[in-house]
């Protein structure tokens, strides 16, 4: 049954579609990240997070991410947060918004619950009976975009991370999980980059 919560979702992942000028796609992808360290594969969860996941196939088809370093390593006893991306208030990011014509910085944060058909937006999780019902947590090699605000999502920075790290769930937008290639990913160094990221379907 649609619920009035559930339309108003289905209506704002379209609009933020629109609003954003990108085609939603709504179905996985797979995407290859060919690096310095070696490649690996990734699945992106268009089903659950539309809107994270057509930024994010947008930027690849603009060449945003070719060679462009892992400029953050968090290193903890039991986990690494790896940092990708563009910075919006770098240089390259400005002009290259200049050619595209496009002056976003940041997404809405899009998060999906396991009843519920559509993400919902701009809504950050704190109950921790939400949590449990979240579809996506943070699991080894998660992805997600880097936090913009209380409920935002950069528009061009992500973050791997190589455990699960349950403090972190619902506060971000995890749109994909390694499928191949994990021990690569944890060989990842500060001076290592992105040589490219390609669409495999």
């Amino acid at each position: 049954m649609v619920t009035a919560c559930n339309l108003k979702n289905e209506i704002d992942s379209n609009f933020y579609c629109r609003k954003l000028k990108f085609k939603c796609i709504q179905e996985n992808k797979i995407v290859q990240f060919k690096t310095s360290k070696g490649d690996f594969e990734v699945k992106l969860f268009g089903k659950d997070n539309p809107v994270t996941v057509s930024n994010f196939l947008e930027n690849i088809d603009n060449n945003i991410y070719v060679n462009q370093k892992f400029y953050k390593i968090i290193n903890y006893p039991q986990i690494r947060f790896i940092h990708g991306g563009v910075n919006p208030e770098n240089q390259f990011y400005i002009e290259r918004n200049q050619i595209l014509n496009k002056k976003i910085s940041s997404i809405p944060l899009e998060i999906k619950f396991k009843e519920e058909i559509n993400p919902r937006y701009n809504y950050q999780i704190k109950n921790p009976i939400e949590i449990e019902n979240l579809i996506k947590t943070f699991e080894n090699g998660s992805i997600a975009m880097v936090k913009s605000g209380n409920n935002k999502s950069s528009s061009t920075e992500f973050f791997f991370v190589t455990n699960k790290i349950p403090e972190l769930d619902g506060r971000y937008s995890i749109f994909g999980q390694i499928t191949q290639g994990l021990d690569v990913l944890k060989k990842i160094n500060k001076e290592d980059y992105i040589k490219a990221v390609q669409i495999s379907n």
